[in-house]
């Protein structure tokens, strides 16, 4: 009878895995915060990616460790055409041309500073930024990407990667923006997961609450929301999950495009140590908790307990 009357249900069709990639091969490094989530090389990637989609999970996002002396202010190695990013597109494109590919557009890994943004005179410079996120936009693309996902908060930055793409020739290429991405605390493990954390230098911000949003606001989101679908973001993505469900029934409530919702790094880790304490029934709280992010109106989860998830509800 509870199965009759339900209604919300979670399948594999909901999930996008974030995967990290480093250089290297036949490589695999463990993320010490994050139990069960590792970096692997290209050759590991698109294995796991050829497990991910016989699993029903059909969509990645992908993040690169890139290499420190690949790193600068400009971010330039995001756009090389035989990066890191590129070819782990290329090589999954190969091996599982069915899998929807989402690369992450942002510089933090590509930045001496750790930050999504160019930095001028100890300030994030907007502009310049959103150009050199075009760029890494248009490399993705010519790279075999379906959906560029940039992850930044620059202002009007989604007009500027439109607009590249257009004149591209990659009208196919959608957008997914992070609209309403908070300052947030839940991201520690990820940042630590990728070296992108920003640098402690007095000369430049020492967080990203000058372009993430504050998480004490809730209008301001719909706001952020409305700028990124005029600019011509496809769909629409709120970041954390959890502690932000109001803010995803919000926005779904508004709009009509997809809305994506990242399950991020402190989420899973905090399951994942309740969990490997006792405290918390591993697999029934993963799956209550992406109902629950499904429930509040989310098309898509990014979630690192997509390939755990995949394998409870298929039993």
């Amino acid at each position: 009878m509870r199965s009759l009357v339900r209604e919300c249900t979670l399948t594999t069709n909901d999930f996008v895995m974030p995967v990290f990639v480093m250089e290297g091969e036949n490589k695999e490094e463990p993320i010490p915060s994050m139990p069960g989530i590792f970096r692997r090389s290209i050759d590991l990637t698109v294995k796991e990616c050829k497990e991910l989609f016989a699993l029903g999970v059909k969509a990645v996002n992908l993040y690169m460790k890139v290499s420190d002396h690949l790193k600068d202010n400009t971010g330039k190695e995001a756009w090389n055409k035989n990066g890191l990013m590129q070819n782990t597109i290329r090589a999954i494109k190969d091996a599982v041309p069915e899998m929807i590919i989402m690369p992450d557009v942002a510089l933090d890994p590509y930045s001496i500073y750790g930050h999504d943004g160019i930095i001028e005179n100890g300030k994030i410079v907007n502009d310049a930024t959103s150009d050199a996120l075009a760029r890494m936009s248009v490399s993705h693309a010519e790279a075999g990407a379906d959906i560029v996902a940039p992850s930044d908060m620059m202002d009007g930055r989604v007009q500027v990667i439109r607009e590249a793409l257009e004149d591209s020739g990659f009208t196919d290429v959608g957008i997914l923006s992070y609209a309403a991405k908070y300052a947030s605390s839940f991201y520690g493990p990820f940042r630590s997961a990728l070296d992108s954390a920003p640098k402690d230098d007095m000369e430049i911000p020492k967080d990203k609450k000058t372009y993430q949003m504050d998480f004490h606001n809730s209008r301001e989101a719909l706001n952020e929301v409305f700028k990124d679908i005029e600019e011509g973001a496809d769909i629409i993505m709120i970041k954390p999950g959890l502690p932000y469900l109001d803010i995803v029934t919000k926005v779904r409530e508004a709009i009509d495009l997809p809305v994506a919702v990242y399950n991020v790094s402190g989420e899973y880790a905090m399951v994942k140590a309740a969990a490997q304490n006792g405290w918390l029934d591993n697999d029934k709280t993963i799956i209550e908790s992406l109902t629950c992010i499904k429930r509040a109106g989310a098309d898509m989860i990014f979630t690192y307990f997509a390939k755990e998830a995949a394998m409870i509800l298929n039993g």
